[in-house]
């Protein structure tokens, strides 16, 4: 720990479709130090993807940076061409996509797919490649890894190819490892094998880690830092504890209020955030989420707050906050 590893400044990402300007990014900053586990979190279009995707140079067309820096690892990720980008993709940086199924080849074998990897990005011969995969697929947990090399993504559980994506992933032993909502498709009592098995993996081999989810009960247990993403942008950043008992933006505390706990004596109604989520081709002046918070003030519909700060390590961009902090000072004088 110490070490800057992830330092993401104003990023700015955009999708120019025949329909207009997609502002999928709006000047998001992010720092995580080595060996630290970062989760982001947010409701589907909140920009979480777009943030790993920007990282690792796989934006989609019609998207493109346009604005901001992205620095990984020494590297400056918006300087690099696309052959510089596969040599660290995969090597330094990996990622676990959402969908097993649709991530894997189905035409080529388990073993197939691992070795290519391997083979890519060192200097092992085939037989050493294939001794790294069936290694590789007992870390994972996977049983007759022998067996399993032989077989197409199609003859395996949805759990089984979640480990295969690993096995992938960790190939290399990358620095900083992306888990795209992994266990988004599998069952609660795979879900918890998984994110167990990255946390031993990750204490294996001394990496970092990025949790991408819409689920906060999953980062719960297993990010020390959260940063909540809400229409393109970071509207709440800080270490666990502070997100979960000290939330300060709207967002956070409905994001909150949504999910059941099992410390609650009585049944407890869960509240749902209210309203739709901000479209980005027409993004509000003001903060994204004023349309759908009930303390909206008139000046949450015109203009972005700044970040408040909390904390050395807990920030929060609402003009609730800037309001307090008005008051106290005014108080102070």
């Amino acid at each position: 720990m110490g070490n800057t590893l992830v330092d993401i400044k104003n990023l700015r990402v955009s999708f120019f479709t025949p329909a207009g300007e997609v502002k999928a990014l709006n000047d998001v900053s992010i720092k995580m130090e080595e060996g630290e586990v970062l989760g982001i979190v947010g409701e589907s279009g909140s920009g979480k993807s777009v943030t790993a995707y920007s990282l690792m140079g796989l934006i989609p067309y019609p998207g493109r940076i346009v604005g901001g820096t992205i620095d990984f690892n020494g590297h400056r990720i918006n300087d690099m061409s696309e052959a510089e980008m596969r040599a660290i993709r995969g090597n330094e940086v990996s990622i676990i996509f959402q969908d097993p199924m649709t991530s894997l080849n189905p035409v080529y074998t388990i073993g197939n797919q691992i070795m290519e990897v391997i083979l890519l990005h060192t200097d092992k011969n085939k037989e050493q490649a294939y001794e790294r995969a069936v290694e590789l697929l007992t870390l994972v947990g996977i049983n007759e890894p022998a067996k399993r090399m032989k077989q197409y993504p199609h003859e395996l559980s949805g759990g089984m190819r979640q480990r295969v994506m690993i096995a992938i992933a960790l190939a290399c032993e990358p620095k900083l490892l992306i888990a795209d909502e992994p266990t988004t498709a599998l069952d609660v009592t795979i879900q918890a094998q998984i994110l167990e098995l990255m946390m031993e993996l990750k204490q294996k081999i001394g990496m970092s880690i990025i949790m991408i989810t819409h689920d906060l009960g999953i980062v719960a247990n297993m990010c020390q830092k959260i940063a909540v993403m809400y229409g393109g942008k970071v509207v709440e950043c800080g270490t666990a504890d502070e997100i979960f008992y000290n939330p300060r933006h709207e967002y956070t505390k409905g994001l909150l209020r949504s999910i059941p706990r099992l410390t609650d004596k009585e049944h407890r109604k869960l509240i749902p955030i209210e309203g739709t989520p901000v479209d980005m081709l027409n993004p509000p002046a003001g903060c994204p989420f004023a349309p759908r918070c009930n303390s909206c003030m008139k000046i949450c519909l015109g203009r972005m707050p700044e970040y408040t700060d909390l904390s050395e390590t807990h920030y929060s961009a609402c003009w609730l906050l800037q309001k307090e902090e008005f008051e106290r000072r005014g108080q102070g004088a």
